[in-house]
């Protein structure tokens, strides 16, 4: 099982040289994958979550791959129904294509109505646009795709369109049960990871939340279920984390070095 790194191209911390450490840490660490998220305008109710300054994803990790040799690199999700499937489909495999073969194209169906009004988008019709512009991508483009998404909806597009079902950030109990449901694809969860000092516990703890040893036996747990990768997503919803990376580094390093002693 492979693990990578849900990267925050956002937030008031994010610059260049940020970025530019965050590639160098992610890849010197073993980590196979290095993923962004993607907005376009950036509205109030992105704001509050994701603020400024936001990197555009197919911008940013074009710049990353001229920095990198070996990590893989992805969007995690791409909001599919933003852009024109053609060009989607274009600049993926640019990217692909530049980066030797190493892009990894995760798409969603996006959440923020601000944002859909804004870019003249029906936000009502998200779903059947992102079926639409899926089946053109599978058409006119050879770049792996993961489709993303917690809804039943999300694994019938990744049976139907993806190479793999992108779940994010849930517990246990609901992956397990998402993998049942969806055995005719790869399956690669997302996950929190949040180091504890003391067990977190109940049956609402997110998968990647709490001490060393439970986030080793969640991704044990996950590897049991034939996951092929899991993406680790060390932000944990403030965005002065941004200006304050070494925490999740540190977090990576634990988790990456006992890991491969494990393994």
């Amino acid at each position: 099982m492979r693990l990578g790194v849900n990267v925050p191209n956002f937030g008031p911390g994010t610059d260049p040289g940020v970025l530019r450490e965050w590639a160098g840490v992610v890849e010197g660490l073993g980590f196979d994958l290095l993923m962004m998220s993607d907005h376009v305008v950036i509205t109030p109710e992105v704001a509050e979550r994701y603020p400024e300054p936001f990197h555009e994803p197919f911008t940013t990790l074009s710049w990353l791959a001229g920095i990198t040799t070996r990590v893989r690199l992805g969007t995690t999700v791409l909001v599919l129904p933003y852009r024109h499937p053609l060009l989607v489909a274009r600049m993926a495999a640019n990217l692909h294509r530049l980066s030797g073969g190493r892009l990894v194209l995760g798409v969603g169906v996006g959440w923020s109505r601000q944002e859909f009004e804004a870019l003249g988008v029906p936000f009502a019709e998200r779903g059947k646009l992102t079926d639409e512009y899926l089946s053109v991508l599978r058409a006119n483009s050879s770049v792996p795709i993961w489709v993303g998404g917690n809804s039943a909806a999300a694994i019938r597009r990744a049976e139907l369109y993806g190479d793999a079902y992108h779940p994010l950030r849930n517990t246990m109990p609901w992956l397990r049960a998402a993998r049942d449901r969806c055995r005719g694809t790869a399956f690669a969860p997302r996950i929190a990871l949040r180091l504890t000092a003391e067990p977190v516990t109940g049956p609402e703890r997110p998968a990647g939340m709490g001490t060393l040893e439970q986030v080793l036996d969640d991704l044990g747990r996950l590897r049991e279920l034939g996951a092929e990768t899991v993406l680790l997503d060390p932000y944990n919803g403030d965005p002065e984390e941004t200006r304050r990376p070494e925490a999740a580094w540190r977090a990576l390093t634990a988790v990456m070095t006992h890991w491969r002693s494990a393994s």
